[in-house]
């Protein structure tokens, strides 16, 4: 029998052993093989890569931005050279289909094909002559050492909303991945020793809790990034942000979508699904709500209760499934217990996903779509995030009715409205507030170039990540006042 692989550290350019005394299992979900053990390593591990992250800091921010992102087009060619590996991997750990996978990566590499334009994003500006004989300009300038916190549900695509922009700004960098699928991180960190960054420039260090709170108090860190639930956003926007540090958190959500009658039924229902199902329901984008207005609702009840009836569920790997298992037994039990906790409240168990057999993987993690009916639109299920395949329904009377709905939520991630109407999604875009709207769109997930938005309890900070947003976050202005007499440049 082979031996568990113990998961070392990154830290100043070498893979060394993590000085943890505890480590967890990493579990394939779909099969509850063991993968990996990872450390959960102590606050020394994060002071030294912090460390080597501030000295190396010194000689990176001197270094030109044309040069920088040298080291992001060696990447994009080594991640598009490794992209069925690392797509596997992410299923093999994560349990999504292969399909996701590489649309995971795909996303991945698309930010760090837009960082790579840095040397025109991190352009300042200048007047001359602001008054006789001054001119100003506003400069931007690296942070210094920044960080981020991944969630699970991601591997390869969340850190790539910060990493190549932080760099390419002129930072150094620390990254801690879920240490439920720390084993993609490991294989993009050998892709980024290829590219030969400097020491010291990019670090990863393995842990949980212990870790995340060195990070938020470490006083050489400058910037932090997290993605996850609202509850630990809350928390780790408040201690790092307590400790002068510039945050941005991504809360959870409860992304609702809004059929009005209009609506092209049959794509509405695949599009509805592929958001409700896709990934297990464990993304951010994930639709959890459907409001059908007006005759919507027999139509549309239908045709989501036969495409979730008829998905087909298994490990990602294998050909011809459309969604694999939730990450952990411990989500699977929560996912379950919110289920029941919707039909206490009087929802219709329309379609139940509980306790599914699969053939061959009878003790992964696995939940079937699921649909309740009628759910109370002011009751607990329709305001908690279940993070899973589940799909609430609602009825509502009139589109007005929808959008108080929408806007009467904690959350503020994304909603998203079907329609032929063009003056009701002129209404919705205008008045739904949340940071992501979808039109006939079920994930309405920004491409790199724009930033991933999101409002109320779903976002903590004030800059999101990728595109000019990441720019900005990663970057602080300077502005400089000028003064020259006639007589100093006439000698020239």
């Amino acid at each position: 029998m082979n031996a568990i692989i113990r998961l070392p550290n990154y830290i100043n350019g070498n893979w060394q052993p993590s000085t943890a005394t505890e480590y967890l299992e990493v579990i394939n979900p779909a099969t509850i093989e063991i993968l990996a053990k990872v450390p959960l390593s102590p606050a020394s591990d994060v002071n030294q890569a912090t460390e080597a992250a501030a000295e190396a800091f010194i000689k990176w921010r001197r270094t030109p931005a044309l040069e920088r992102v040298q080291y992001l087009f060696k990447l994009k060619n080594l991640l598009e050279e490794n992209f069925e590996d690392l797509a596997r991997t992410i299923t093999l750990e994560c349990g999504k289909t292969l399909g996701e996978s590489k649309g995971e990566m795909r996303r991945a590499i698309e930010n760090v094909e837009i960082a790579c334009g840095i040397p025109m994003m991190m352009q300042g500006t200048n007047l001359e002559d602001v008054a006789k004989g001054i001119d100003e300009m506003m400069i931007r300038q690296p942070l210094g050492v920044a960080a981020v916190i991944c969630p699970f549900n991601f591997p390869g695509m969340i850190p790539f909303w910060f990493l190549p922009y932080a760099i390419a700004c002129g930072n150094t960098y620390i990254v801690k991945p879920s240490e439920k699928v720390p084993l993609t991180m490991q294989k993009i960190f050998n892709l980024l020793d290829k590219t030969g960054l400097p020491k010291g420039v990019i670090n990863l260090v393995n842990g949980s809790k212990e870790a995340v709170d060195a990070i938020l108090d470490h006083p050489k860190i400058r910037a932090i990034s997290f993605v996850g639930s609202t509850p630990v956003a809350k928390y780790i926007y408040s201690r790092g942000a307590a400790n002068g540090k510039r945050m941005q958190c991504q809360g959870g959500a409860k992304n609702p979508i809004i059929v009005l009658p209009d609506a092209d039924m049959e794509m509405t229902t695949r599009i509805a699904a592929d958001s409700a199902f896709g990934c297990a329901g464990q993304r951010c984008l994930a639709a959890s709500i459907a409001v059908t207005v007006g005759e919507a609702r027999n139509t549309f009840t239908d045709a989501i209760a036969a495409t979730a009836k008829n998905r087909i569920v298994g490990s990602g790997l294998d050909e011809g499934v459309e969604m694999g298992p939730v990450i952990d037994v411990r989500s699977q039990t929560r996912i379950e217990g919110l289920i029941q906790k919707g039909v206490d409240e009087g929802a219709k168990l329309l379609i139940d996903g509980r306790k599914p057999q699969i053939s061959g993987y009878e003790n992964g993690n696995f939940i079937r779509p699921t649909i309740l009916q009628d759910v109370d639109p002011a009751g607990e299920i329709a305001k908690t995030e279940i993070f899973g395949p589940v799909l609430s329904l609602i009825h509502l009377d009139n589109i007005e009715q929808a959008i108080a709905f929408v806007n009467g939520g904690q959350y503020g991630n994304m909603a998203c409205l079907f329609t032929t109407s063009g003056a009701a999604a002129r209404k919705f875009r205008y008045e739904a507030e949340v940071g992501n709207i979808g039109i006939n769109i079920g994930v309405a997930a920004p491409m790199a170039f724009f930033p991933f938005s999101g409002w109320k309890e779903s976002f903590f900070g004030d800059l999101h990540g990728q595109g000019n947003h990441a720019v900005e976050f990663f970057t602080q202005t300077k502005v400089v006042v000028e003064r020259w007499k006639d007589e100093w440049t006439r000698q020239f």
